[in-house]
């Protein structure tokens, strides 16, 4: 197990991998407040996001949800997915990937609103 935290920036926030294993990674992320990450879906891994910190605005195929501290939800594969920070406020997650591949060129954008798209 890596014990390497650097974090990794983006324009939304950053992340650590906090555990990085051939059968799951798990990673600590912060969205600052009005931020979201891309509209995206992966092929090869499945995620279950944790709220710890904040409310997260996080969209789910067709379903848009609201969930606060302590509540959780799961992405599965192949889902369209993205999650947003409504707050004034950075909010916090720990994100489980489970799956065979968690390269984050697993990454299929199809919105974002940095033009990485």
């Amino acid at each position: 197990m890596s014990t390497d935290k650097t974090e990794d920036h983006r324009p939304w926030g950053y992340y650590q991998v906090l555990s990085d294993e051939p059968d799951h990674k798990v990673k600590r992320i912060i969205v600052y407040p009005g931020k979201r990450l891309s509209l995206q879906r992966h092929r090869r891994r499945a995620e279950h996001w944790y709220i710890l910190k904040g409310t997260a605005i996080v969209t789910r195929d067709d379903e848009e949800l609201r969930l606060n501290a302590s509540e959780a939800v799961d992405i599965p594969r192949g889902a369209i997915h993205r999650v947003m920070n409504p707050g004034t406020e950075d909010m916090a997650f720990i994100e489980v990937q489970t799956g065979d591949y968690f390269g984050e060129d697993d990454i299929e954008r199809i919105e974002d609103d940095f033009g990485r798209a």
